[in-house]
């Protein structure tokens, strides 16, 4: 049974152009493949669950998106095992800007049924750190209301990575909508007064 996600048709209109056909494509192969596939936001994100485990992530950004392989290290695709070998932990479809990018759709097939294959044995990835993935690009909604805002843009592009984590973090695990326009409003001000996300813990 096909679940859909509204959340996940608002993340789509609110993508930038060059995003909306890719997000779609990948989308619609997932469900294609996975008709029992569970849409879930987490982390301000696009995942797609199978039997109760992660299986895959979508990301639209600026200038290019991500498809990401959960459990990229446990698959046996040659060019997955060397992404993963350079770093890459989710394969290496995390530059995607045009659905040329991408593989044949018969190779994306493959690696969700490898991927769901992994879920139906109840194999799990070792995680060394926690399983909150880390936040190293500013989403798109977010960098709108910076560029509206330039005295927050230009404090908080010039503090450190830890500084911008904080506050990407925080604004990404918003669960709802209405959430995440909250925080995002109460760290522009704070952003703004030079403040970090914690600030009103530090003595």
């Amino acid at each position: 049974m096909e679940q859909y996600n509204s959340q996940f048709d608002d993340y789509i209109a609110k993508s930038a152009h060059f995003a909306k056909p890719i997000l779609e494509y990948l989308r619609k192969i997932i469900h294609e493949t996975c008709q029992d596939v569970e849409e879930v936001m987490k982390w301000g994100l696009p995942h797609f669950d199978y039997k109760s485990d992660m299986m895959c992530i979508l990301a639209a950004y600026t200038k290019h998106c991500s498809f990401s392989l959960f459990k990229a290290e446990l698959m046996s695709d040659s060019k997955l095992i060397e992404s993963v070998k350079a770093g890459k932990k989710m394969g290496y479809m995390d530059k995607i800007t045009s659905l040329a990018d991408l593989p044949e759709k018969a190779v994306l097939v493959a690696y969700i049924k490898e991927a769901m294959a992994l879920n139906e044995s109840g194999v799990k990835k070792i995680r060394t750190k926690s399983e909150q993935p880390k936040v190293t690009e500013v989403p798109d909604y977010f960098n709108e209301r910076l560029a509206a805002n330039p005295l927050a843009k230009e404090i908080f592009e010039s503090k450190p990575a830890s500084f911008r984590k904080d506050y990407l973090i925080w604004i990404t695990d918003a669960k709802t909508e209405a959430t995440r326009q909250t925080r995002m409003e109460q760290a522009l001000g704070w952003i703004a007064e030079g403040k970090g996300r914690f600030w009103q813990y530090k003595k």
